[in-house]
């Protein structure tokens, strides 16, 4: 079997996106099936661990989408999905519902398309930075998913903090480092590989203190009733 890649390796984030990736191997086997559709799936970087538990997989994103688009199947608003009424098994969405005006439409549209007993799994951010400006709404706690996607139709199977403190500070630290990483300084990939170190002892420590309320994200499994 062909190993799977991640696309979306890169020095800047390499944490969040590996323990992003590490928690969803975890529950793509035991949720993900049938037909699948990728909400905002940009450039599709988890595509190689979606396609051997989907019977068919679809990649859906807004015409406008700020990522490469050469991997979209479908252009479409989240709000209103070209699927029949349940006609899907599973929703596949990461670092989607922040940028959505009406995240409560888009979950109702999730539960018009899904069958009984479909599947959401989605991450959502708590404390990240503003990007994709000005498409950028709003943050989640473990409390505002759960109101929303109950009062969908949803019942929660998993809501799980992806890190501590120390992790989310040292992706934010990382992050100041490299805004001087421009001109003559990248040169020498110094900021870089301090980047890179922040990032790790942010790893390390969040293993001997994680506290959960300090979170950069959420991941959620819901399952229509």
């Amino acid at each position: 079997m062909k190993r799977p890649r991640f696309y979306n390796w890169h020095y800047s984030h390499w944490l969040v996106h590996y323990i992003s990736l590490r928690e969803l191997k975890k529950v793509i086997p035991l949720f993900l099936h049938g037909i699948t559709i990728d909400i905002g799936c940009g450039e599709k970087p988890y595509r190689d661990f979606i396609t051997p538990f989907a019977k068919r997989y679809y990649g859906i994103d807004h015409p406008g989408t700020l990522h490469k688009n050469t991997l979209v199947d479908v252009y479409s608003i989240a709000y209103s999905l070209p699927f029949k009424n349940q006609s899907v098994d599973t929703v596949f969405s990461t670092a989607v519902l922040e940028h959505l005006e009406e995240p409560f439409d888009a979950i109702r549209e999730f539960t018009r398309v899904l069958k009984h007993d479909g599947y959401v799994i989605a991450t959502v951010p708590l404390f990240w930075h503003v990007h994709e400006d000005p498409r950028d709404f709003f943050r989640y706690t473990s409390f505002g998913l759960r109101h929303l996607f109950t009062k969908a139709g949803f019942e929660i199977k998993v809501i799980k903090a992806m890190s501590g403190f120390w992790v989310t500070f040292g992706q934010h630290l990382s992050n100041i480092v490299l805004r001087f990483n421009k001109g003559p300084v990248k040169l020498v990939p110094v900021l870089p590989l301090i980047a890179i170190i922040v990032q790790a002892s942010g790893f390390l420590l969040d293993k001997l203190d994680k506290s959960e309320r300090w979170t950069w994200a959420y991941l959620l499994v819901a399952r229509k009733r």
